[in-house]
């Protein structure tokens, strides 16, 4: 920590960071919660076996010593795939690991939820391979993930993209609106379906209900990248879910704010849905790994319990006050200001944006991880987002709120601007070839300065928030470079 920096009380070393909070309770018991593969898993624990199978490890007897200190004895124990100990199969679901998703389709209230565990990536790949032919005329949102955008682009698709509104002052994109929707849906009419994020990375909510309608009048189905919503189905307090708004498709990153781990996702076919249920359990068996890791399954199991349990619901509650009270507090840091109802947006309360006067969102990012320990969820031009996870203690938003007052009374130089660069791309993109044709056209590298004026070969999408800046058959302009600094060349068509 900076030596010129201090606090007298509650400091970083009076947290603990890796503390539950005040509503963990060590005597809980389970027993009225259905955990089907989580029962599973722990039975295949307590009874050991001789094993010639994969994996290799053989319940951790073959790693480094080091990494089974690091990680535990138990988790590599634990490492394990489908098919063993009654575990059951993901593809075809069976076994426990199929009871845990039916249980999950109930939570979710869907008509068939399935388990991923290689992030939602797969899950949208699977929806695009699923649902696309080529040549099919979609609409999709150009500030998707860029899994969406390579699930489009692969399968063939002719895109129109839709995009969201601008908030300049805060240099994100925020919502959609249902007008522009129905605007380009009447001038694509042959248009297959349509493909939204929704909240954005930071949080900025779209009138679901109202684009589902519309949907619904132009007889193409709503597919939803609902990734950083997993909390919504458990709260009142919270935006509604696009499986209760009329989406048709929803996919959930619960690793991202739900509690399970990471790469664990789950994808829910709604009740209703226009989607051939049979086509997207085939792409996920051809894209999806063959080996799933059934601890990964096991967290998804577990977090889907753990939301809708009493003592889930009431991590929910504890992650929205301790929002409510950082936006209060914040109220009263000179020079910091908080995205909100001031704005006149919608938004999920547990994403929190704030920028900072005088501070680039990269610059205070920096001075936070550097001088006060505290890692924030990312940083853009304008400023920085912070989650109120449902992990997060109100001790914890106490010491982010004193750091923050401590950074508004001292004079920070902002050295990130005299970088030149930027993070977030806020531009609208001009298209000259479909993605899938100048992803397969004929390529050369370029010098980034030569690079203006032609046509991106490649997908550049920086993560977080893995928004793309360039898309394969997009006209590269000046305004781009400053967002493309991490690169000495790009792969542009080669149009001789």
């Amino acid at each position: 920590m900076n030596k010129n920096i201090s606090f007298k009380s509650n400091s970083i070393k009076d947290i603990n960071i890796a503390a539950p909070g005040v509503l963990y309770d060590k005597n809980r018991t389970y027993s009225d919660i259905q955990t089907p593969l989580l029962d599973a898993l722990e039975k295949y624990k307590e009874s050991p076996c001789v094993g010639f199978h994969i994996p290799g490890h053989n319940r951790g007897n073959g790693v480094l010593g080091r990494f089974e200190d690091l990680v535990g004895r138990d988790a590599l124990l634990l490492d394990t795939t489908d098919e063993f100990d009654g575990l059951g199969t993901l593809h075809p679901a069976t076994g426990a690991i199929g009871d845990a998703m039916k249980l999950a389709s109930i939570a979710y209230n869907s008509k068939k939820t399935f388990f991923i565990t290689s992030g939602s990536t797969i899950s949208n790949l699977a929806i695009a391979f699923g649902v696309i032919s080529p040549n099919d005329e979609i609409i999709v949102a150009r500030n998707s993930h860029r899994s969406v955008i390579t699930g489009t682009m692969l399968s063939g698709a002719n895109a129109t993209w839709l995009m969201p509104k601008l908030l300049n002052d805060w240099s994100i994109f925020g919502a959609i609106e249902a007008e522009e929707l129905e605007y380009q849906l009447n001038l694509k009419p042959n248009a297959k379906f349509v493909w939204i994020v929704n909240p954005t990375y930071e949080g900025m909510v779209s009138d679901i209900k109202k684009m589902a309608e519309i949907c619904k009048k132009h007889n193409v189905p709503l597919i939803v990248d609902e990734a950083h919503g997993s909390l919504w189905n458990f709260s009142d307090e919270l935006p509604a879910s696009a499986l209760e708004l009329g989406a048709d498709a929803v996919v959930h990153s619960l690793h991202k704010t739900g509690g399970s781990m990471t790469q664990s996702s789950m994808l829910h076919i709604a009740k209703g849905s226009k989607l051939d249920v049979h086509k997207i359990e085939h792409a996920l068996k051809l894209l999806h790994t063959t080996s799933p890791s059934v601890l990964l399954l096991a967290s998804l199991d577990a977090a889907r319990a753990h939301l809708g349990s009493n003592e889930g619901k009431k991590l929910i509650k504890n992650a929205i006050e301790n929002a409510k009270y950082f936006r209060s507090e914040a109220k009263n840091i000179k020079n910091l200001s908080v995205l909100g109802e001031d704005d006149g947006v919608n938004f999920d309360i547990t994403k929190i944006f704030i920028k900072m006067k005088g501070l680039s969102g990269k610059r205070l990012e920096t001075i936070l991880e550097l001088d006060f320990n505290i890692e924030i969820e990312s940083a853009s031009d304008e400023g920085i987002l912070i989650l109120s996870n449902i992990g997060n203690t109100r001790k914890e938003f106490e010491y982010l709120i004193k750091a923050l007052s401590e950074i508004s009374r001292r004079e920070y130089p902002d050295i990130c601007h005299l970088e030149g660069k930027k993070y977030m791309p806020l531009m609208e993109p001009v298209t000259v070839m479909s993605p899938r044709d100048a992803y397969f056209a004929p390529k050369k590298l370029v010098k980034l300065e030569d690079a203006v004026g032609k046509i991106s070969a490649e997908v550049i999408a920086l993560c977080p928030p893995g928004i793309s800046v360039l898309l394969p058959g997009e006209i590269i302009h000046k305004e781009h470079l400053p967002y493309l600094s991490d690169y000495s060349e790009i792969e542009v068509i080669d149009e001789k």
